[in-house]
């Protein structure tokens, strides 16, 4: 903001808020560095560290079964009907 000696000064400038500028700088400075998610887990107590990683191994096991997700023996292909609220097959759409 200015003070207006200089004929620069914005009509909509309010007194005492900082200036886009200004708000800008602050925000672009970098973040702190995170620190490794390994030296977090050196706190915690013994059943804490077993739990974090059961909880890891059940996630890494449920991503391997949502890749092997079974598929539909003789099922129609294409999207699911009921999103669409009837069923199209061969360009007919049939609604029930």
């Amino acid at each position: 903001m200015t003070d207006g000696k200089d004929g620069n000064s914005n009509e909509n400038d309010i007194a005492g808020l900082p200036s886009a500028a200004d708000l800008a700088a602050l925000t672009s400075t970098p973040e702190k560095p995170t620190d490794a998610p390994d030296a977090l887990r050196r706190d915690f107590p013994e059943a804490a560290k077993r739990a974090l990683a059961e909880a890891e191994e059940r996630r890494r096991n449920a991503e391997d079964a949502a890749g092997k997700a079974a598929t539909e023996v003789g099922g129609r292909g294409g999207l699911d009907p009921a999103r669409f609220g009837d069923w199209e097959i061969k360009g007919r759409a049939i609604d029930f």
